[in-house]
């Protein structure tokens, strides 16, 4: 009986704790903060900020090796490509190189 009492206490005290967490407010400064992370590690990955402006056509690849790849990746969605099965990843077939 006794046990019973302590685990229906201990519940009690779980619930009201995670019932008055939700109830909790973070500070001003953590909500002017949020976000900044992601917005600066976007910003450091970005190579050309203002390449939206430049006007000139992409230099380097010539239309049919362009077409191509369009056409390769418009028909990845039309037939996804089947992932592995992740039980067998690492198993049988490929050697370590080492003999």
């Amino acid at each position: 009986m006794k046990i019973l009492s302590i685990l229906i206490r201990a519940g009690t005290c779980a619930c009201l704790g995670g019932a008055l967490a939700g109830c909790y407010t973070s500070t001003p400064q953590w909500d002017r903060q949020f976000g900044h992370a992601v917005t600066e590690a976007t910003a450091r990955q970005t190579l050309n900020p203002g390449a939206w402006q430049d006007q000139a056509p992409v230099v380097g690849i010539d239309g049919v090796s362009a077409k191509h790849a369009i056409d390769e990746y418009q028909k990845s969605f039309v037939h996804p490509r089947q992932d592995a099965n992740a039980f067998t990843i690492g198993v049988g077939g490929a050697s370590t190189g080492s003999r």
